[in-house]
Protein backbone atom coordinates (compact mmCIF):
# COMPACT_ATOMS: atom_id res chain seq x y z
CA UNK A 1 0.00 0.00 0.00
CA UNK A 2 1.56 3.61 -1.37
CA UNK A 3 1.67 5.92 2.05
CA UNK A 4 3.18 9.66 1.43
CA UNK A 5 2.16 10.59 5.21
CA UNK A 6 4.74 13.27 6.46
CA UNK A 7 7.06 13.26 3.13
CA UNK A 8 7.31 16.96 1.48
CA UNK A 9 6.57 16.76 -2.22
CA UNK A 10 9.56 19.07 -3.81
CA UNK A 11 10.65 16.65 -7.15
CA UNK A 12 9.22 14.13 -9.17
CA UNK A 13 12.43 12.41 -8.62
CA UNK A 14 11.95 11.45 -5.14
CA UNK A 15 9.13 9.35 -6.38
CA UNK A 16 7.82 6.64 -7.79
CA UNK A 17 5.79 5.61 -11.07
CA UNK A 18 3.59 3.80 -8.55
CA UNK A 19 3.21 6.96 -5.80
CA UNK A 20 2.79 9.50 -8.68
CA UNK A 21 -0.30 7.52 -9.59
CA UNK A 22 -1.24 7.28 -6.61
CA UNK A 23 -1.73 11.03 -6.17
CA UNK A 24 -2.73 11.30 -9.93
CA UNK A 25 -5.76 8.67 -8.68
CA UNK A 26 -6.20 10.60 -6.07
CA UNK A 27 -6.76 13.51 -7.74
CA UNK A 28 -9.40 12.23 -9.59
CA UNK A 29 -10.97 10.71 -6.80
CA UNK A 30 -11.37 13.93 -5.57
CA UNK A 31 -12.24 15.73 -8.10
CA UNK A 32 -15.26 13.19 -8.44
CA UNK A 33 -16.79 13.73 -4.40
CA UNK A 34 -15.84 17.84 -5.49
CA UNK A 35 -18.45 17.25 -8.58
CA UNK A 36 -20.77 15.47 -6.52
CA UNK A 37 -21.19 17.54 -3.70
CA UNK A 38 -19.36 15.35 -0.85
CA UNK A 39 -17.55 17.04 1.77
CA UNK A 40 -13.64 15.98 1.71
CA UNK A 41 -12.70 17.92 5.01
CA UNK A 42 -10.47 15.23 6.07
CA UNK A 43 -7.81 17.57 7.41
CA UNK A 44 -10.04 19.77 9.50
CA UNK A 45 -8.65 21.53 12.51
CA UNK A 46 -5.16 21.65 10.46
CA UNK A 47 -3.37 24.59 8.89
CA UNK A 48 -1.11 25.32 5.94
CA UNK A 49 0.97 28.52 5.23
CA UNK A 50 1.62 29.55 1.62
CA UNK A 51 4.86 31.47 1.08
CA UNK A 52 5.24 32.91 -2.46
CA UNK A 53 7.90 34.63 -3.41
CA UNK A 54 6.72 34.77 -6.93
CA UNK A 55 2.87 35.55 -7.20
CA UNK A 56 0.90 33.29 -9.01
CA UNK A 57 -3.03 33.22 -10.07
CA UNK A 58 -3.24 29.67 -10.36
CA UNK A 59 -1.21 28.32 -7.79
CA UNK A 60 -1.82 30.56 -4.97
CA UNK A 61 -5.90 29.98 -5.94
CA UNK A 62 -5.47 25.84 -6.21
CA UNK A 63 -3.53 25.99 -2.73
CA UNK A 64 -6.14 28.60 -0.94
CA UNK A 65 -9.57 26.21 -2.54
CA UNK A 66 -7.68 22.84 -1.65
CA UNK A 67 -6.94 23.74 1.61
CA UNK A 68 -10.87 25.15 2.48
CA UNK A 69 -12.25 21.68 0.60
CA UNK A 70 -9.75 19.89 3.26
CA UNK A 71 -10.98 21.61 6.14
CA UNK A 72 -7.67 23.43 6.53
CA UNK A 73 -7.19 27.12 7.70
CA UNK A 74 -4.50 28.42 5.15
CA UNK A 75 -1.69 31.56 5.63
CA UNK A 76 -0.52 33.49 2.11
CA UNK A 77 2.40 35.37 3.06
CA UNK A 78 3.30 37.63 -0.29
CA UNK A 79 7.10 38.80 -1.28
CA UNK A 80 6.03 42.07 0.85
CA UNK A 81 4.66 39.71 3.60
CA UNK A 82 7.01 37.59 4.34
CA UNK A 83 11.16 37.96 5.54
CA UNK A 84 12.63 34.36 4.52
CA UNK A 85 16.03 35.09 3.86
CA UNK A 86 15.91 39.04 4.44
CA UNK A 87 15.91 39.37 8.30
CA UNK A 88 15.37 35.67 9.15
CA UNK A 89 17.25 32.38 7.45
CA UNK A 90 15.37 30.15 5.62
CA UNK A 91 16.13 27.74 8.26
CA UNK A 92 14.53 29.54 11.32
CA UNK A 93 11.61 30.25 9.17
CA UNK A 94 11.34 26.59 8.78
CA UNK A 95 11.79 25.83 12.23
CA UNK A 96 9.19 29.04 12.97
CA UNK A 97 6.63 28.16 10.70
CA UNK A 98 7.17 23.94 11.65
CA UNK A 99 5.82 24.95 15.27
CA UNK A 100 2.73 26.44 13.88
CA UNK A 101 1.29 24.91 10.75
CA UNK A 102 1.23 21.71 9.67
CA UNK A 103 2.54 21.90 5.85
CA UNK A 104 4.00 24.61 3.90
CA UNK A 105 4.18 25.88 0.35
CA UNK A 106 7.12 27.77 -1.15
CA UNK A 107 6.95 29.12 -4.63
CA UNK A 108 10.03 31.23 -5.89
CA UNK A 109 13.60 30.77 -6.71
CA UNK A 110 15.80 28.49 -6.75
CA UNK A 111 15.74 24.81 -5.44
CA UNK A 112 18.18 24.99 -2.66
CA UNK A 113 15.79 27.31 -0.68
CA UNK A 114 12.66 24.35 -0.67
CA UNK A 115 14.80 21.85 0.37
CA UNK A 116 15.85 24.02 2.83
CA UNK A 117 13.01 24.60 3.96
CA UNK A 118 12.14 20.71 4.21
CA UNK A 119 14.72 20.14 6.25
CA UNK A 120 13.98 22.05 9.01
CA UNK A 121 10.70 22.40 8.91
CA UNK A 122 9.53 19.07 10.35
CA UNK A 123 6.49 18.80 8.30
CA UNK A 124 5.74 18.34 4.62
CA UNK A 125 6.57 21.01 2.18
CA UNK A 126 5.30 21.28 -1.22
CA UNK A 127 7.02 22.80 -4.21
CA UNK A 128 4.87 25.64 -5.61
CA UNK A 129 7.61 26.10 -8.72
CA UNK A 130 11.15 26.98 -8.29
CA UNK A 131 13.70 27.63 -10.69
CA UNK A 132 14.38 24.18 -11.39
CA UNK A 133 11.19 21.83 -10.66
CA UNK A 134 7.23 22.52 -10.70
CA UNK A 135 5.97 19.20 -9.54
CA UNK A 136 2.07 20.19 -8.10
CA UNK A 137 1.66 21.01 -12.38
CA UNK A 138 2.82 17.83 -13.35
CA UNK A 139 0.09 15.83 -11.29
CA UNK A 140 -2.49 17.90 -13.04
CA UNK A 141 -0.95 17.71 -16.11
CA UNK A 142 -0.53 13.76 -15.72
CA UNK A 143 -4.24 13.62 -14.54
CA UNK A 144 -5.07 15.69 -16.89
CA UNK A 145 -3.82 13.80 -19.89
CA UNK A 146 -4.89 10.36 -18.46
CA UNK A 147 -8.59 11.45 -18.57
CA UNK A 148 -8.03 12.20 -22.38
CA UNK A 149 -6.47 9.14 -23.46
CA UNK A 150 -7.22 6.68 -20.62
CA UNK A 151 -3.73 6.08 -20.10
CA UNK A 152 -0.46 7.14 -20.05
CA UNK A 153 2.30 4.73 -21.07
CA UNK A 154 3.10 4.51 -24.57
CA UNK A 155 1.84 8.41 -25.42
CA UNK A 156 4.03 10.60 -27.32
CA UNK A 157 4.64 13.57 -25.41
CA UNK A 158 6.54 17.08 -27.07
CA UNK A 159 7.24 19.89 -25.57
CA UNK A 160 8.11 23.07 -27.86
CA UNK A 161 10.41 26.44 -26.58
CA UNK A 162 12.81 26.59 -23.78
CA UNK A 163 13.13 23.26 -22.32
CA UNK A 164 15.95 24.14 -19.57
CA UNK A 165 14.22 25.24 -16.76
CA UNK A 166 11.24 24.05 -14.71
CA UNK A 167 8.38 23.37 -17.57
CA UNK A 168 10.99 21.37 -19.42
CA UNK A 169 12.87 19.83 -16.38
CA UNK A 170 9.75 18.40 -15.00
CA UNK A 171 7.60 17.52 -17.99
CA UNK A 172 11.20 14.90 -18.92
CA UNK A 173 10.98 13.58 -15.61
CA UNK A 174 6.98 12.66 -15.18
CA UNK A 175 6.68 11.34 -18.82
CA UNK A 176 10.52 9.55 -18.04
CA UNK A 177 8.65 8.09 -14.89
CA UNK A 178 5.00 7.25 -16.16
CA UNK A 179 6.25 5.37 -19.53
CA UNK A 180 5.35 8.76 -21.65
CA UNK A 181 7.77 9.01 -25.17
CA UNK A 182 8.98 12.58 -24.53
CA UNK A 183 10.21 15.07 -27.12
CA UNK A 184 11.96 18.53 -26.31
CA UNK A 185 11.69 20.34 -29.84
CA UNK A 186 13.43 23.21 -29.68
CA UNK A 187 16.95 25.08 -30.47
CA UNK A 188 20.04 23.05 -29.17
CA UNK A 189 20.32 26.20 -27.49
CA UNK A 190 17.19 25.28 -25.10
CA UNK A 191 17.59 21.55 -24.58
CA UNK A 192 17.91 20.42 -20.65
CA UNK A 193 21.11 19.69 -19.22
CA UNK A 194 23.04 16.30 -19.97
CA UNK A 195 22.96 15.46 -16.11
CA UNK A 196 19.44 15.18 -15.87
CA UNK A 197 19.07 14.01 -19.69
CA UNK A 198 21.15 11.13 -18.62
CA UNK A 199 19.07 10.68 -15.43
CA UNK A 200 16.03 10.61 -17.28
CA UNK A 201 17.01 8.14 -19.66
CA UNK A 202 17.62 5.69 -16.51
CA UNK A 203 13.86 6.44 -15.50
CA UNK A 204 12.93 5.73 -19.35
CA UNK A 205 14.97 2.42 -19.28
CA UNK A 206 12.71 1.60 -16.41
CA UNK A 207 9.24 2.35 -17.96
CA UNK A 208 9.87 1.73 -21.15
CA UNK A 209 9.78 4.91 -23.14
CA UNK A 210 11.89 7.34 -25.01
CA UNK A 211 13.99 10.29 -24.59
CA UNK A 212 14.56 12.79 -27.89
CA UNK A 213 15.89 16.03 -28.14
CA UNK A 214 15.05 17.61 -31.70
CA UNK A 215 15.29 20.46 -33.56
CA UNK A 216 13.26 19.41 -36.44
CA UNK A 217 9.82 20.50 -35.73
CA UNK A 218 8.17 18.08 -38.24
CA UNK A 219 10.06 14.87 -37.41
CA UNK A 220 9.51 16.12 -33.87
CA UNK A 221 5.95 16.65 -33.58
CA UNK A 222 4.82 13.71 -36.06
CA UNK A 223 1.99 11.92 -34.68
CA UNK A 224 2.53 13.61 -31.21
CA UNK A 225 -0.24 12.69 -28.70
CA UNK A 226 -0.02 15.72 -26.69
CA UNK A 227 2.12 19.20 -27.81
CA UNK A 228 2.88 21.18 -24.62
CA UNK A 229 4.23 24.42 -24.96
CA UNK A 230 4.96 27.54 -21.98
CA UNK A 231 5.60 31.22 -22.29
CA UNK A 232 9.40 32.02 -23.61
CA UNK A 233 10.46 34.59 -20.62
CA UNK A 234 10.09 33.71 -17.35
CA UNK A 235 8.49 36.08 -14.40
CA UNK A 236 11.79 37.43 -12.70
CA UNK A 237 14.15 36.96 -16.37
CA UNK A 238 14.98 40.97 -17.27
CA UNK A 239 13.14 42.32 -20.36
CA UNK A 240 16.53 42.26 -22.84
CA UNK A 241 15.93 38.15 -23.08
CA UNK A 242 12.97 38.93 -25.43
CA UNK A 243 14.78 39.41 -28.52
CA UNK A 244 16.71 36.46 -27.89
CA UNK A 245 14.17 34.00 -27.12
CA UNK A 246 11.94 35.17 -30.06
CA UNK A 247 14.54 35.01 -32.86
CA UNK A 248 15.67 31.44 -31.67
CA UNK A 249 12.01 30.09 -30.45
CA UNK A 250 9.82 31.71 -33.26
CA UNK A 251 10.56 28.64 -35.35
CA UNK A 252 9.19 26.94 -32.54
CA UNK A 253 5.63 28.24 -32.00
CA UNK A 254 2.86 25.87 -31.53
CA UNK A 255 0.26 26.87 -34.29
CA UNK A 256 -2.14 24.64 -36.86
CA UNK A 257 0.78 23.67 -38.93
CA UNK A 258 2.48 21.64 -35.93
CA UNK A 259 -0.70 20.50 -35.29
CA UNK A 260 -2.12 19.24 -37.98
CA UNK A 261 1.00 16.94 -38.39
CA UNK A 262 0.22 15.35 -34.93
CA UNK A 263 -1.92 12.02 -34.10
CA UNK A 264 -5.28 12.80 -34.89
CA UNK A 265 -6.75 12.49 -31.10
CA UNK A 266 -4.00 15.03 -30.24
CA UNK A 267 -4.04 17.61 -27.53
CA UNK A 268 -3.06 21.27 -27.01
CA UNK A 269 -1.60 22.25 -23.09
CA UNK A 270 0.01 25.16 -21.75
CA UNK A 271 0.44 25.82 -17.95
CA UNK A 272 -0.60 29.45 -18.50
CA UNK A 273 -0.36 32.02 -18.50
CA UNK A 274 -0.11 32.22 -22.15
CA UNK A 275 0.96 34.93 -24.97
CA UNK A 276 -1.61 34.01 -27.79
CA UNK A 277 -3.40 37.64 -28.12
CA UNK A 278 -3.05 41.21 -27.58
CA UNK A 279 -5.12 41.08 -24.70
CA UNK A 280 -2.80 41.64 -22.01
CA UNK A 281 0.15 44.46 -20.95
CA UNK A 282 2.55 42.02 -21.95
CA UNK A 283 1.41 41.19 -25.00
CA UNK A 284 0.86 44.70 -26.40
CA UNK A 285 4.54 45.72 -25.40
CA UNK A 286 5.77 42.69 -27.21
CA UNK A 287 3.37 43.69 -30.44
CA UNK A 288 4.66 47.63 -30.33
CA UNK A 289 8.54 46.44 -29.64
CA UNK A 290 8.92 43.42 -32.02
CA UNK A 291 5.61 42.98 -34.30
CA UNK A 292 4.42 39.70 -32.81
CA UNK A 293 0.17 39.81 -31.92
CA UNK A 294 1.00 36.07 -30.80
CA UNK A 295 4.41 34.15 -29.23
CA UNK A 296 4.32 30.67 -28.34
CA UNK A 297 0.82 29.64 -29.29
CA UNK A 298 -1.72 31.55 -31.88
CA UNK A 299 -4.68 31.78 -30.84
CA UNK A 300 -6.14 29.57 -33.28
CA UNK A 301 -4.51 26.71 -31.62
CA UNK A 302 -5.33 28.16 -27.79
CA UNK A 303 -9.39 28.21 -28.88
CA UNK A 304 -9.41 25.00 -30.70
CA UNK A 305 -11.27 21.79 -30.00
CA UNK A 306 -7.47 20.47 -29.35
CA UNK A 307 -6.59 22.85 -26.70
CA UNK A 308 -7.24 21.23 -22.88
CA UNK A 309 -5.63 24.18 -21.10
CA UNK A 310 -8.95 25.06 -19.03
CA UNK A 311 -9.24 21.82 -17.91
CA UNK A 312 -5.88 21.39 -16.67
CA UNK A 313 -6.05 24.51 -15.12
CA UNK A 314 -8.93 23.23 -13.27
CA UNK A 315 -7.32 20.28 -12.37
CA UNK A 316 -4.18 22.29 -10.04
CA UNK A 317 -6.71 22.40 -7.99
CA UNK A 318 -7.69 18.81 -7.59
CA UNK A 319 -3.83 17.48 -7.90
CA UNK A 320 -3.08 20.33 -5.04
CA UNK A 321 -5.53 18.86 -2.65
CA UNK A 322 -4.96 15.36 -3.44
CA UNK A 323 -0.79 16.27 -2.77
CA UNK A 324 -1.62 17.84 0.69
CA UNK A 325 -4.24 14.90 1.66
CA UNK A 326 -1.46 12.18 0.58
CA UNK A 327 1.17 14.02 2.68
CA UNK A 328 -0.81 15.38 5.70
CA UNK A 329 -2.97 12.14 6.04
CA UNK A 330 -6.61 11.82 6.86
CA UNK A 331 -7.67 9.58 4.05
CA UNK A 332 -6.42 6.98 1.93
CA UNK A 333 -7.81 5.69 -1.26
CA UNK A 334 -9.03 2.24 -1.46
Amino acid sequence: MVSLVGRSFLTLKDFTPEEIMYMIDLAADLKDKKKKGISTEYCKGKNVALIFEKTSTRTRCSFEVAAHDLGMGSTYLDPSGSQIGKKESIEDTARVLGRMYEGIEYRGFGQERVEELAEYAGVPVWNGLTNEYHPTQMIADLLTIKEKFGCLKGLKFVYMGDARYNMGNSLMIACAKMGIDFVACTSKNYFPTKELVDQCMEYASESGSTITLTEDVEAGTKDANVIYTDVWVSMGEPAEVWAERIKELSPYQVNKKVMDNTAENSIFMHCLPAFHDLKTEVGQEVYEKFGLAELEVTDEVFESEKSVVFDEAENRMHSIKAIMLATLGGYHLA
